[in-house]
């Protein structure tokens, strides 16, 4: 495969991800809605992650931790996909905590991809010719904010905006393959395990 100016697409992301962020944090403040970790913690649901570009910027950030952090994230990463597969093999939700996430915060949080960046208040999604999609807050904004007056977080231009970046990065990278990756399974990756 190609070898594309990582640097200059990891800027650029850098860039989209300030743009998620500032968009995230008006909406938010208009519900008066603020994350300040929380039982229902995110980083216990299952996302998957669906570009290279994310995986590369994690991967940038994973290389500089130290060796001893690295190899512990990676056991971490072996026992959330053994409880993933536990959890699948009796048909429940898995809520088993991200391995990048230590004493409720995240290691590479710089670096975390845009769901993690978007999750918590409500968004709606705008796909061309279909029915907008709309999404509920978390756990806890539910509880302490749904009845606030509040704009719906507008996701759409900033997937928008992700999806013209990565097809820019994979063209240049010469890859189609598709990808549908949690952060365990990029952990194993990173470290040369297979998931």
């Amino acid at each position: 495969m190609p070898e594309p100016d990582r640097m200059h697409f990891l800027q650029q992301l850098e860039t989209l991800f300030a743009e998620i962020d500032e968009a995230y944090e008006i909406a938010a403040a208009e519900y008066g809605f603020s994350c300040n970790g929380c039982d229902d913690n995110c980083c216990l649901t299952r996302f998957h992650h669906h570009t290279l570009l994310e995986l590369a910027a994690l991967e940038a950030s994973f290389s500089t931790l130290p060796p001893s952090e690295r190899q512990d994230a990676a056991r971490r990463a072996k026992d959330v996909l053994s409880g993933y597969e536990a959890a699948d093999r009796i048909g429940r939700t898995p809520r088993l905590m991200c391995p990048l996430n230590v004493s409720q915060r995240c290691r590479l949080y710089r670096s975390r991809p845009m769901i993690c960046r978007m999750h918590g208040i409500p968004h709606v999604i705008r796909g061309p010719g279909r029915v907008p999609t709309f999404g509920p807050g978390c756990a806890d904004f539910e509880r302490r904010c749904k009845d606030r007056p509040g704009q719906v977080f507008d996701r759409t231009p900033l997937y928008r905006k992700m999806a013209a970046l990565e097809q820019t990065f994979r063209t240049a990278a010469g890859c189609t393959e598709k990808m549908k990756l949690t952060v365990a399974d990029m952990v194993l990756l990173f470290e040369g395990e297979a998931p």
